[in-house]
């Protein structure tokens, strides 16, 4: 749900859009709304993910125990196997 601040915020930047003066990142006028509403979502911090206790994050990080550098080197190794062979 949006705070006192979000909205206040997301009002503001509507505004500036219905009168033309709101503008993109690059400087230009924005035209289209949704391209509006994007902004005073981002702009209020609506946009934002919400940090979640869900174990799939838990899942994620455990991942591969490989480390670059064991990586790298089979990578190697198998080049250079490849290439006396052809």
């Amino acid at each position: 749900m949006a705070t006192t601040q979000q909205k206040r915020k997301t009002g503001r930047v509507m505004h500036e859009y219905k009168h033309g003066e709101l503008k993109s990142g690059s400087g230009r006028k924005v035209k289209s709304r949704k391209q509006a509403i994007a902004i005073a979502m981002s702009e209020s911090g609506q946009s934002r993910r919400k940090k979640s206790s869900s174990s799939s994050s838990k899942k994620k990080s455990t991942g591969s125990s490989r480390t670059k550098s064991s990586t790298s080197a089979r990578r190697r190794s198998s080049r250079s196997t490849s290439r006396k062979k052809s």
